[in-house]
């Protein structure tokens, strides 16, 4: 078992990778969100440019003003090619794929 780490998590939506990539921060422990907080990330919206969120430990995707998705993430295993849900209403929902995962603070100092 490795020690917990801070990481960036990318993650593309499965049906097209171009819209609304999302990006977060956790820590993770042996494949797994240990965060027991709040945790902070973003979607990458076409036209609306950036669109903040929170992801509650309830693994409600808040980005305030009363408009929440839903995340399975929070059970996920995470390691790339991993996949995990997201509800944007009760109807519709999405597939993401995690592509990318970065420490946070690593810098290449070239």
């Amino acid at each position: 078992m490795s020690e917990p780490g801070d990481m960036r998590i990318l993650a593309l939506w499965r049906d097209d990778r171009r819209e609304a990539p999302m990006t977060i921060d956790a820590r993770i422990d042996d494949a797994r969100i240990v965060s027991t907080w709040d945790l902070f990330g973003a979607f990458a919206l076409d036209a609306d440019g950036v669109r903040p969120f929170v992801l509650r430990r309830d693994g409600r995707i808040d980005f305030g003003l009363g408009e929440s998705w839903r995340s399975d993430l929070r059970e996920a295993t995470i390691k790339v090619g991993s996949e995990f849900s997201v509800w944007f209403n009760e109807s519709d929902s999405g597939r993401y794929r995690i592509v990318k995962l970065a420490v946070l603070g690593a810098k290449d100092n070239k």
